[in-house]
Protein backbone atom coordinates (compact mmCIF):
# COMPACT_ATOMS: atom_id res chain seq x y z
CA UNK A 1 0.00 0.00 0.00
CA UNK A 2 1.26 3.48 -0.87
CA UNK A 3 2.62 5.65 1.94
CA UNK A 4 1.75 8.95 0.28
CA UNK A 5 0.49 10.75 -2.77
CA UNK A 6 1.84 12.85 -5.63
CA UNK A 7 -0.59 15.22 -7.33
CA UNK A 8 0.50 16.79 -10.59
CA UNK A 9 -1.54 19.87 -11.48
CA UNK A 10 -0.98 21.31 -14.96
CA UNK A 11 -2.44 24.74 -15.64
CA UNK A 12 -3.16 25.28 -19.35
CA UNK A 13 -3.80 28.95 -19.99
CA UNK A 14 -3.22 31.63 -22.61
CA UNK A 15 -4.71 35.09 -22.96
CA UNK A 16 -7.51 35.35 -25.51
CA UNK A 17 -5.76 36.36 -28.72
CA UNK A 18 -7.96 36.37 -31.81
CA UNK A 19 -7.77 38.97 -34.57
CA UNK A 20 -10.23 38.36 -37.42
CA UNK A 21 -9.53 41.87 -38.73
CA UNK A 22 -6.17 40.60 -40.03
CA UNK A 23 -5.35 37.68 -42.32
CA UNK A 24 -2.52 36.66 -39.98
CA UNK A 25 -1.53 38.00 -36.60
CA UNK A 26 1.76 37.53 -34.79
CA UNK A 27 0.41 36.95 -31.28
CA UNK A 28 -1.99 34.23 -32.45
CA UNK A 29 1.15 32.13 -32.82
CA UNK A 30 1.34 31.95 -29.02
CA UNK A 31 -1.69 29.67 -29.22
CA UNK A 32 -0.46 27.73 -32.26
CA UNK A 33 2.92 27.02 -30.65
CA UNK A 34 1.31 25.86 -27.41
CA UNK A 35 -1.00 23.50 -29.30
CA UNK A 36 1.85 21.96 -31.31
CA UNK A 37 4.43 21.74 -28.55
CA UNK A 38 2.35 21.26 -25.36
CA UNK A 39 -1.33 20.39 -25.65
CA UNK A 40 -1.16 17.86 -28.49
CA UNK A 41 1.95 16.05 -27.11
CA UNK A 42 0.33 15.80 -23.68
CA UNK A 43 -2.91 14.51 -25.22
CA UNK A 44 -0.91 11.99 -27.27
CA UNK A 45 1.03 10.64 -24.27
CA UNK A 46 -2.06 10.46 -22.05
CA UNK A 47 -3.98 8.58 -24.73
CA UNK A 48 -1.11 6.11 -25.09
CA UNK A 49 -0.94 5.61 -21.33
CA UNK A 50 -4.67 5.01 -21.21
CA UNK A 51 -4.48 2.60 -24.17
CA UNK A 52 -1.73 0.61 -22.41
CA UNK A 53 -3.76 0.48 -19.17
CA UNK A 54 -1.14 2.43 -17.21
CA UNK A 55 -2.87 3.64 -14.02
CA UNK A 56 -2.45 7.37 -13.45
CA UNK A 57 -4.26 10.49 -12.28
CA UNK A 58 -3.35 14.07 -13.22
CA UNK A 59 -5.29 17.24 -12.50
CA UNK A 60 -5.43 19.64 -15.45
CA UNK A 61 -6.74 23.18 -15.27
CA UNK A 62 -7.90 24.52 -18.63
CA UNK A 63 -8.70 28.22 -18.55
CA UNK A 64 -11.97 29.48 -20.06
CA UNK A 65 -10.08 31.81 -22.40
CA UNK A 66 -8.06 28.86 -23.73
CA UNK A 67 -11.21 26.77 -24.12
CA UNK A 68 -12.74 29.62 -26.09
CA UNK A 69 -9.77 29.69 -28.47
CA UNK A 70 -9.89 25.92 -28.91
CA UNK A 71 -13.60 26.09 -29.77
CA UNK A 72 -13.39 29.09 -32.11
CA UNK A 73 -13.88 28.17 -35.82
CA UNK A 74 -11.61 30.98 -37.06
CA UNK A 75 -8.69 29.88 -34.89
CA UNK A 76 -9.39 26.24 -35.64
CA UNK A 77 -8.95 26.88 -39.37
CA UNK A 78 -5.93 29.13 -38.85
CA UNK A 79 -4.18 26.55 -36.70
CA UNK A 80 -4.78 23.84 -39.31
CA UNK A 81 -3.19 26.10 -41.92
CA UNK A 82 -0.31 26.78 -39.53
CA UNK A 83 0.36 23.05 -39.18
CA UNK A 84 0.25 22.58 -42.93
CA UNK A 85 2.78 25.38 -43.34
CA UNK A 86 5.06 23.66 -40.83
CA UNK A 87 4.81 20.39 -42.71
CA UNK A 88 5.73 22.22 -45.92
CA UNK A 89 8.67 23.94 -44.19
CA UNK A 90 9.94 20.63 -42.79
CA UNK A 91 9.85 19.12 -46.27
CA UNK A 92 11.86 22.06 -47.61
CA UNK A 93 14.29 21.54 -44.74
CA UNK A 94 14.71 17.91 -45.72
CA UNK A 95 15.84 19.08 -49.13
CA UNK A 96 18.03 21.91 -47.79
CA UNK A 97 19.85 19.65 -45.33
CA UNK A 98 20.22 16.57 -47.54
CA UNK A 99 24.02 16.91 -47.45
CA UNK A 100 24.09 17.43 -43.65
CA UNK A 101 23.13 14.02 -42.21
CA UNK A 102 22.44 15.06 -38.62
CA UNK A 103 20.35 18.11 -39.47
CA UNK A 104 18.59 16.08 -42.18
CA UNK A 105 17.65 13.54 -39.51
CA UNK A 106 16.30 16.31 -37.26
CA UNK A 107 14.30 17.81 -40.13
CA UNK A 108 12.73 14.40 -40.64
CA UNK A 109 11.91 14.20 -36.93
CA UNK A 110 10.09 17.52 -37.08
CA UNK A 111 8.21 16.51 -40.22
CA UNK A 112 6.98 13.40 -38.41
CA UNK A 113 5.95 15.44 -35.36
CA UNK A 114 4.06 18.00 -37.46
CA UNK A 115 2.25 15.34 -39.51
CA UNK A 116 1.31 13.52 -36.32
CA UNK A 117 0.02 16.74 -34.73
CA UNK A 118 -2.01 17.46 -37.88
CA UNK A 119 -3.54 13.98 -37.79
CA UNK A 120 -4.44 14.24 -34.10
CA UNK A 121 -5.87 17.73 -34.51
CA UNK A 122 -7.79 17.40 -37.78
CA UNK A 123 -8.80 13.77 -37.98
CA UNK A 124 -8.96 12.55 -34.39
CA UNK A 125 -10.56 15.64 -32.82
CA UNK A 126 -12.07 17.51 -35.77
CA UNK A 127 -9.98 20.62 -35.01
CA UNK A 128 -11.44 20.95 -31.49
CA UNK A 129 -9.02 20.03 -28.69
CA UNK A 130 -11.70 20.53 -26.04
CA UNK A 131 -12.98 17.12 -27.19
CA UNK A 132 -9.65 15.54 -26.28
CA UNK A 133 -9.64 16.88 -22.73
CA UNK A 134 -13.31 15.99 -22.27
CA UNK A 135 -12.64 12.43 -23.42
CA UNK A 136 -9.65 11.98 -21.10
CA UNK A 137 -11.68 13.35 -18.18
CA UNK A 138 -14.52 10.90 -18.78
CA UNK A 139 -12.02 8.04 -19.01
CA UNK A 140 -10.96 8.96 -15.47
CA UNK A 141 -7.25 9.51 -16.03
CA UNK A 142 -7.38 13.30 -15.75
CA UNK A 143 -9.49 15.52 -13.52
CA UNK A 144 -10.39 18.74 -15.32
CA UNK A 145 -10.68 21.94 -13.34
CA UNK A 146 -10.57 25.57 -14.45
CA UNK A 147 -9.76 29.12 -13.44
CA UNK A 148 -11.52 32.48 -13.65
CA UNK A 149 -12.93 33.75 -16.95
CA UNK A 150 -9.94 35.66 -18.33
CA UNK A 151 -7.41 34.93 -15.59
CA UNK A 152 -7.95 38.21 -13.74
CA UNK A 153 -5.75 38.45 -10.66
CA UNK A 154 -8.54 38.25 -8.11
CA UNK A 155 -6.82 39.87 -5.07
CA UNK A 156 -6.27 43.03 -7.15
CA UNK A 157 -9.98 43.03 -8.04
CA UNK A 158 -11.03 42.40 -4.42
CA UNK A 159 -12.04 46.04 -3.70
CA UNK A 160 -14.96 45.37 -6.07
CA UNK A 161 -16.51 42.02 -5.11
CA UNK A 162 -18.85 41.98 -8.11
CA UNK A 163 -15.80 42.03 -10.40
CA UNK A 164 -14.42 38.96 -8.61
CA UNK A 165 -17.77 37.18 -8.84
CA UNK A 166 -18.06 38.04 -12.52
CA UNK A 167 -14.64 36.49 -13.22
CA UNK A 168 -15.43 33.34 -11.23
CA UNK A 169 -19.04 32.82 -12.32
CA UNK A 170 -18.51 33.58 -16.00
CA UNK A 171 -15.52 31.25 -16.15
CA UNK A 172 -17.33 28.36 -14.46
CA UNK A 173 -20.43 28.81 -16.59
CA UNK A 174 -18.42 28.80 -19.80
CA UNK A 175 -16.41 25.75 -18.73
CA UNK A 176 -19.67 23.91 -18.04
CA UNK A 177 -21.19 24.97 -21.38
CA UNK A 178 -18.19 23.55 -23.28
CA UNK A 179 -17.36 20.43 -21.28
CA UNK A 180 -20.76 19.52 -19.88
CA UNK A 181 -20.01 19.46 -16.16
CA UNK A 182 -19.14 21.78 -13.28
CA UNK A 183 -15.53 21.39 -12.08
CA UNK A 184 -14.84 20.59 -8.44
CA UNK A 185 -11.66 22.66 -8.22
CA UNK A 186 -10.20 25.96 -9.31
CA UNK A 187 -6.71 27.14 -10.14
CA UNK A 188 -6.63 30.65 -8.75
CA UNK A 189 -5.08 32.95 -11.39
CA UNK A 190 -1.38 33.33 -10.53
CA UNK A 191 -2.28 31.29 -7.40
CA UNK A 192 -3.53 34.62 -6.03
CA UNK A 193 -5.63 34.38 -2.87
CA UNK A 194 -7.25 36.91 -0.55
CA UNK A 195 -9.29 36.34 2.60
CA UNK A 196 -12.95 35.88 1.73
CA UNK A 197 -12.42 34.50 -1.77
CA UNK A 198 -13.28 31.04 -0.46
CA UNK A 199 -16.85 32.19 0.21
CA UNK A 200 -17.37 33.01 -3.45
CA UNK A 201 -15.84 29.71 -4.50
CA UNK A 202 -17.99 27.79 -2.03
CA UNK A 203 -21.15 29.43 -3.34
CA UNK A 204 -20.26 28.25 -6.85
CA UNK A 205 -19.66 24.65 -5.78
CA UNK A 206 -15.85 24.67 -5.70
CA UNK A 207 -14.33 22.14 -3.29
CA UNK A 208 -10.64 23.11 -3.53
CA UNK A 209 -8.13 25.54 -4.97
CA UNK A 210 -4.36 25.67 -5.42
CA UNK A 211 -2.20 28.39 -3.88
CA UNK A 212 1.44 29.15 -3.18
CA UNK A 213 2.95 27.39 -0.17
CA UNK A 214 3.62 30.52 1.90
CA UNK A 215 -0.11 31.29 1.78
CA UNK A 216 -0.54 28.23 3.97
CA UNK A 217 2.61 28.82 6.02
CA UNK A 218 1.27 32.24 7.10
CA UNK A 219 -2.33 31.18 7.67
CA UNK A 220 -4.13 32.25 10.85
CA UNK A 221 -3.67 28.70 12.07
CA UNK A 222 -0.22 27.39 11.25
CA UNK A 223 -0.75 24.13 9.36
CA UNK A 224 0.69 21.30 11.41
CA UNK A 225 1.72 19.41 8.26
CA UNK A 226 2.71 22.41 6.15
CA UNK A 227 1.98 21.92 2.45
CA UNK A 228 1.69 18.14 2.83
CA UNK A 229 -2.01 18.30 3.67
CA UNK A 230 -4.74 20.76 2.62
CA UNK A 231 -6.06 23.46 4.91
CA UNK A 232 -9.83 23.92 5.04
CA UNK A 233 -10.93 27.55 4.92
CA UNK A 234 -13.79 28.79 7.15
CA UNK A 235 -16.28 28.15 4.33
CA UNK A 236 -15.08 24.55 3.96
CA UNK A 237 -13.13 24.90 0.71
CA UNK A 238 -9.78 23.10 0.77
CA UNK A 239 -6.58 25.02 0.03
CA UNK A 240 -3.72 22.94 -1.41
CA UNK A 241 -0.27 24.51 -1.22
CA UNK A 242 2.49 24.19 -3.79
CA UNK A 243 5.65 22.46 -2.61
CA UNK A 244 8.06 25.01 -4.06
CA UNK A 245 11.24 23.05 -3.38
CA UNK A 246 10.19 20.05 -5.42
CA UNK A 247 8.60 22.04 -8.25
CA UNK A 248 11.74 24.14 -8.65
CA UNK A 249 13.57 20.95 -9.62
CA UNK A 250 11.28 20.73 -12.64
CA UNK A 251 10.69 24.30 -13.81
CA UNK A 252 13.97 26.07 -13.10
CA UNK A 253 16.27 26.35 -16.12
CA UNK A 254 19.17 27.26 -13.81
CA UNK A 255 18.75 24.73 -11.01
CA UNK A 256 16.34 22.15 -12.41
CA UNK A 257 16.14 19.51 -15.10
CA UNK A 258 15.30 21.73 -18.11
CA UNK A 259 18.77 23.34 -18.09
CA UNK A 260 20.65 20.12 -18.76
CA UNK A 261 22.91 20.42 -21.83
CA UNK A 262 21.42 17.31 -23.47
CA UNK A 263 18.05 19.02 -23.84
CA UNK A 264 16.96 21.08 -26.81
CA UNK A 265 17.90 24.77 -26.85
CA UNK A 266 14.76 26.92 -26.87
CA UNK A 267 16.47 30.06 -28.17
CA UNK A 268 17.98 28.66 -31.40
CA UNK A 269 15.24 28.46 -34.02
CA UNK A 270 15.62 28.45 -37.80
CA UNK A 271 13.04 31.23 -38.00
CA UNK A 272 15.70 33.62 -36.69
CA UNK A 273 18.73 32.13 -38.47
CA UNK A 274 18.01 31.12 -42.05
CA UNK A 275 17.90 33.37 -45.10
CA UNK A 276 14.99 35.79 -44.72
CA UNK A 277 13.44 35.19 -48.14
CA UNK A 278 13.61 31.42 -47.61
CA UNK A 279 11.96 31.53 -44.20
CA UNK A 280 9.54 34.45 -44.75
CA UNK A 281 6.49 32.36 -45.83
CA UNK A 282 6.67 30.51 -42.51
CA UNK A 283 7.10 33.39 -40.07
CA UNK A 284 4.88 36.35 -39.19
CA UNK A 285 5.15 38.51 -42.29
CA UNK A 286 8.24 40.68 -41.95
CA UNK A 287 8.81 39.69 -38.31
CA UNK A 288 11.15 36.80 -37.60
CA UNK A 289 9.49 34.36 -35.22
CA UNK A 290 10.01 30.82 -33.97
CA UNK A 291 8.97 28.01 -36.27
CA UNK A 292 9.44 25.22 -33.72
CA UNK A 293 12.34 23.74 -35.73
CA UNK A 294 15.38 23.92 -33.48
CA UNK A 295 18.54 21.97 -34.29
CA UNK A 296 20.77 22.60 -31.28
CA UNK A 297 21.04 21.49 -27.68
CA UNK A 298 21.68 23.75 -24.71
CA UNK A 299 25.44 23.07 -24.19
CA UNK A 300 27.40 26.30 -23.49
CA UNK A 301 26.54 29.97 -23.86
CA UNK A 302 28.67 30.76 -26.89
CA UNK A 303 28.77 27.48 -28.78
CA UNK A 304 25.82 25.14 -29.32
CA UNK A 305 26.19 21.54 -30.38
CA UNK A 306 23.61 19.71 -32.51
CA UNK A 307 20.61 18.31 -30.70
CA UNK A 308 20.38 14.53 -30.30
CA UNK A 309 16.82 13.38 -29.50
CA UNK A 310 18.00 9.93 -28.39
CA UNK A 311 20.38 11.39 -25.79
CA UNK A 312 17.66 13.79 -24.64
CA UNK A 313 15.17 10.95 -24.29
CA UNK A 314 17.61 8.95 -22.18
CA UNK A 315 18.28 11.99 -20.02
CA UNK A 316 14.54 12.53 -19.52
CA UNK A 317 14.25 8.93 -18.30
CA UNK A 318 17.14 9.46 -15.86
CA UNK A 319 15.63 12.69 -14.58
CA UNK A 320 12.24 11.00 -14.14
CA UNK A 321 13.90 8.29 -12.02
CA UNK A 322 15.78 10.93 -10.01
CA UNK A 323 12.60 12.92 -9.41
CA UNK A 324 10.66 9.87 -8.29
CA UNK A 325 13.48 8.64 -6.03
CA UNK A 326 13.56 12.02 -4.25
CA UNK A 327 9.79 12.05 -3.85
CA UNK A 328 9.82 8.54 -2.38
CA UNK A 329 12.41 9.58 0.21
CA UNK A 330 10.34 12.69 0.93
CA UNK A 331 7.15 10.67 1.44
CA UNK A 332 8.84 8.05 3.60
CA UNK A 333 10.30 10.73 5.85
CA UNK A 334 6.88 12.39 6.29
CA UNK A 335 4.62 9.35 6.55
CA UNK A 336 5.48 8.37 10.12
CA UNK A 337 4.88 11.93 11.30
CA UNK A 338 1.36 12.32 9.89
CA UNK A 339 -2.06 10.95 10.76
CA UNK A 340 -3.05 10.78 7.08
CA UNK A 341 -0.69 9.87 4.28
CA UNK A 342 1.17 12.99 3.05
CA UNK A 343 0.44 14.55 -0.32
CA UNK A 344 2.94 16.39 -2.51
CA UNK A 345 1.21 18.94 -4.72
CA UNK A 346 3.20 19.74 -7.85
CA UNK A 347 1.53 22.54 -9.84
CA UNK A 348 3.05 23.82 -13.10
CA UNK A 349 2.16 25.92 -16.08
CA UNK A 350 1.30 23.29 -18.66
CA UNK A 351 3.27 25.20 -21.29
CA UNK A 352 6.50 24.32 -19.47
CA UNK A 353 6.04 20.79 -20.80
CA UNK A 354 6.91 20.83 -24.47
CA UNK A 355 7.00 24.53 -25.30
CA UNK A 356 9.68 25.76 -22.91
CA UNK A 357 11.06 22.31 -22.08
CA UNK A 358 10.77 20.27 -25.27
CA UNK A 359 11.32 16.96 -23.47
CA UNK A 360 8.86 17.84 -20.68
CA UNK A 361 5.95 15.66 -21.92
CA UNK A 362 8.38 12.75 -22.36
CA UNK A 363 9.70 13.28 -18.83
CA UNK A 364 6.16 13.33 -17.43
CA UNK A 365 5.36 10.17 -19.37
CA UNK A 366 8.36 8.43 -17.79
CA UNK A 367 7.44 9.62 -14.29
CA UNK A 368 3.91 8.23 -14.67
CA UNK A 369 5.14 4.84 -15.92
CA UNK A 370 7.82 4.53 -13.26
CA UNK A 371 5.34 5.50 -10.55
CA UNK A 372 2.96 2.81 -11.80
CA UNK A 373 5.37 -0.08 -12.26
CA UNK A 374 8.68 0.53 -10.48
CA UNK A 375 7.72 1.48 -6.92
CA UNK A 376 4.95 1.15 -4.33
CA UNK A 377 5.62 4.11 -2.06
CA UNK A 378 3.79 6.82 -4.02
CA UNK A 379 0.37 6.86 -5.64
CA UNK A 380 -0.49 9.43 -8.29
CA UNK A 381 -3.78 11.04 -7.34
CA UNK A 382 -6.10 13.87 -8.35
CA UNK A 383 -6.97 16.47 -5.75
CA UNK A 384 -10.67 15.60 -6.02
CA UNK A 385 -9.92 11.94 -5.34
CA UNK A 386 -7.68 12.86 -2.41
CA UNK A 387 -10.48 14.86 -0.75
CA UNK A 388 -12.92 12.00 -1.32
CA UNK A 389 -10.55 9.67 0.53
CA UNK A 390 -9.43 12.15 3.21
CA UNK A 391 -12.32 14.53 4.04
CA UNK A 392 -11.09 15.72 7.47
CA UNK A 393 -8.27 18.27 7.81
CA UNK A 394 -7.12 21.28 9.80
CA UNK A 395 -8.96 24.61 9.46
CA UNK A 396 -7.61 28.14 9.09
CA UNK A 397 -7.59 31.28 6.95
CA UNK A 398 -4.80 31.27 4.35
CA UNK A 399 -2.76 34.42 3.86
CA UNK A 400 -2.97 36.65 0.80
CA UNK A 401 -0.29 35.53 -1.64
CA UNK A 402 0.64 34.62 -5.21
CA UNK A 403 3.27 32.41 -6.78
CA UNK A 404 4.76 35.35 -8.67
CA UNK A 405 7.86 37.47 -8.16
CA UNK A 406 8.61 37.74 -4.41
CA UNK A 407 5.41 35.79 -3.68
CA UNK A 408 2.89 38.61 -3.64
CA UNK A 409 1.65 41.11 -6.24
CA UNK A 410 4.72 43.03 -7.36
CA UNK A 411 4.89 41.22 -10.70
CA UNK A 412 1.49 42.68 -11.65
CA UNK A 413 1.32 45.94 -9.70
CA UNK A 414 4.37 48.18 -9.95
CA UNK A 415 5.50 51.48 -11.46
CA UNK A 416 5.17 50.04 -14.97
CA UNK A 417 1.63 48.79 -14.52
CA UNK A 418 0.03 51.02 -11.87
CA UNK A 419 -1.81 53.00 -14.58
CA UNK A 420 -3.92 49.94 -15.40
CA UNK A 421 -5.91 49.46 -12.20
CA UNK A 422 -7.64 52.86 -11.86
CA UNK A 423 -9.03 52.31 -15.34
CA UNK A 424 -10.24 48.81 -14.47
CA UNK A 425 -11.82 50.00 -11.24
CA UNK A 426 -13.60 52.83 -13.05
CA UNK A 427 -14.99 50.34 -15.58
CA UNK A 428 -16.12 48.01 -12.78
CA UNK A 429 -17.94 50.79 -10.99
CA UNK A 430 -19.60 51.85 -14.20
CA UNK A 431 -20.60 48.27 -15.00
CA UNK A 432 -22.22 47.94 -11.59
CA UNK A 433 -24.14 51.15 -12.21
CA UNK A 434 -25.31 49.92 -15.62
CA UNK A 435 -26.38 46.57 -14.17
CA UNK A 436 -28.38 48.28 -11.44
CA UNK A 437 -30.01 50.64 -13.92
CA UNK A 438 -30.94 48.09 -16.61
CA UNK A 439 -30.85 44.71 -14.88
CA UNK A 440 -34.19 44.86 -13.14
CA UNK A 441 -36.47 45.80 -16.01
CA UNK A 442 -37.35 44.83 -19.55
CA UNK A 443 -34.90 46.28 -22.06
CA UNK A 444 -34.55 46.11 -25.85
CA UNK A 445 -32.48 43.26 -27.25
CA UNK A 446 -29.83 45.63 -28.64
CA UNK A 447 -29.36 47.18 -25.18
CA UNK A 448 -28.91 43.75 -23.64
CA UNK A 449 -26.39 42.84 -26.33
CA UNK A 450 -24.44 46.03 -25.68
CA UNK A 451 -24.46 45.43 -21.92
CA UNK A 452 -23.23 41.87 -22.38
CA UNK A 453 -20.48 43.14 -24.68
CA UNK A 454 -19.44 45.64 -22.01
CA UNK A 455 -18.85 42.69 -19.68
CA UNK A 456 -16.76 40.90 -22.34
CA UNK A 457 -14.60 43.97 -22.86
CA UNK A 458 -14.12 44.42 -19.13
CA UNK A 459 -13.23 40.76 -18.59
CA UNK A 460 -10.71 40.87 -21.44
CA UNK A 461 -9.12 44.03 -20.03
CA UNK A 462 -8.75 42.37 -16.61
CA UNK A 463 -6.53 39.50 -17.80
CA UNK A 464 -3.48 39.14 -15.55
CA UNK A 465 -1.43 38.37 -18.66
CA UNK A 466 -1.31 42.01 -19.77
CA UNK A 467 0.41 43.52 -16.69
CA UNK A 468 2.66 40.44 -16.49
CA UNK A 469 3.78 40.95 -20.10
CA UNK A 470 4.27 44.69 -19.58
CA UNK A 471 6.33 44.07 -16.45
CA UNK A 472 8.53 41.55 -18.27
CA UNK A 473 8.98 43.81 -21.27
CA UNK A 474 8.29 41.05 -23.80
CA UNK A 475 5.30 42.23 -25.89
CA UNK A 476 4.70 45.49 -24.04
CA UNK A 477 3.18 47.43 -26.92
CA UNK A 478 0.68 44.71 -27.72
CA UNK A 479 -0.37 44.17 -24.07
CA UNK A 480 -0.75 47.92 -23.52
CA UNK A 481 -2.86 48.26 -26.65
CA UNK A 482 -5.10 45.37 -25.63
CA UNK A 483 -5.93 47.02 -22.29
CA UNK A 484 -6.56 50.41 -23.85
CA UNK A 485 -8.65 48.95 -26.69
CA UNK A 486 -10.91 46.98 -24.37
CA UNK A 487 -11.33 49.88 -21.95
CA UNK A 488 -12.05 52.23 -24.87
CA UNK A 489 -14.65 49.90 -26.34
CA UNK A 490 -16.24 49.47 -22.92
CA UNK A 491 -16.70 53.22 -22.44
CA UNK A 492 -17.92 53.76 -26.00
CA UNK A 493 -20.60 51.10 -25.53
CA UNK A 494 -21.50 52.37 -22.04
CA UNK A 495 -21.92 55.89 -23.38
CA UNK A 496 -24.12 54.66 -26.22
CA UNK A 497 -26.25 52.63 -23.80
CA UNK A 498 -26.80 55.57 -21.45
CA UNK A 499 -27.45 57.90 -24.38
CA UNK A 500 -29.84 55.41 -26.01
CA UNK A 501 -27.76 55.73 -29.19
CA UNK A 502 -26.41 52.23 -29.84
CA UNK A 503 -24.93 51.77 -33.31
CA UNK A 504 -25.90 48.25 -34.35
CA UNK A 505 -23.21 48.02 -37.03
CA UNK A 506 -20.47 49.01 -34.57
CA UNK A 507 -21.84 46.69 -31.89
CA UNK A 508 -21.96 43.76 -34.32
CA UNK A 509 -18.37 44.43 -35.32
CA UNK A 510 -17.19 44.41 -31.72
CA UNK A 511 -19.21 41.28 -30.99
CA UNK A 512 -17.46 39.59 -33.92
CA UNK A 513 -13.98 40.70 -32.87
CA UNK A 514 -14.30 40.07 -29.13
CA UNK A 515 -16.62 37.08 -29.27
CA UNK A 516 -15.50 35.31 -26.11
CA UNK A 517 -18.18 33.79 -23.83
CA UNK A 518 -21.31 33.94 -26.03
CA UNK A 519 -23.61 33.33 -23.04
CA UNK A 520 -22.15 36.01 -20.77
CA UNK A 521 -24.80 37.88 -18.80
CA UNK A 522 -24.39 41.46 -17.60
CA UNK A 523 -26.66 40.67 -14.63
CA UNK A 524 -23.70 38.94 -13.02
CA UNK A 525 -22.74 42.47 -11.94
CA UNK A 526 -25.86 42.62 -9.80
CA UNK A 527 -23.99 40.22 -7.50
CA UNK A 528 -27.03 38.04 -6.80
CA UNK A 529 -26.39 34.65 -8.31
CA UNK A 530 -24.90 33.05 -11.37
CA UNK A 531 -27.08 33.40 -14.48
CA UNK A 532 -26.04 30.99 -17.23
CA UNK A 533 -27.85 32.22 -20.30
CA UNK A 534 -27.31 35.68 -21.73
CA UNK A 535 -31.03 36.07 -22.50
CA UNK A 536 -32.26 35.12 -19.05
Amino acid sequence: MAKGYLAFVLHAHLPYVRHPEYDTFLEERWYFEACTETYIPIIKFFNELNRDAVPFKVTISVSPSLLAMMADPLLQDRYQKHLENLIELSEKELERTKHEPHFHWLAGMYRTLFIEAHDIYVHQYQKNLTLAFKDLHHKGCIDLITTSATHGLLPLLAPQPNAVEAQVITGLNYFESVLGFRPSGMWLPECGYFSGLDKILKKEGIRFFIMEGHGLDHATTTPFYGVHAPLFTPSGVAAFGRDQLITKQVWSAEEGFPGHPDYREFYRDIGHELDFHYIQPYIAGDVRTDTGMKYFRITGNAWKEPYNPNHARDRAAEHAAEFLFSRKAHIEAMDDKMENHPIIVAPFDAELFGHWWFEGPQWLNYVIKKAAFEQETIELISLTEYLDQHPVHQKGVPASSTWGYKGYFEGWLNDRTDWIYPQLYECCQRMESLAQRFGKKEIPEITQRALNQCVRELLLAQSSDWPFIINNGTATEYATRRIKDHVGRFHYLANSIVGNDINNEYLSGIEFMDNIFPDVNFKVYLGKGSPIKANS
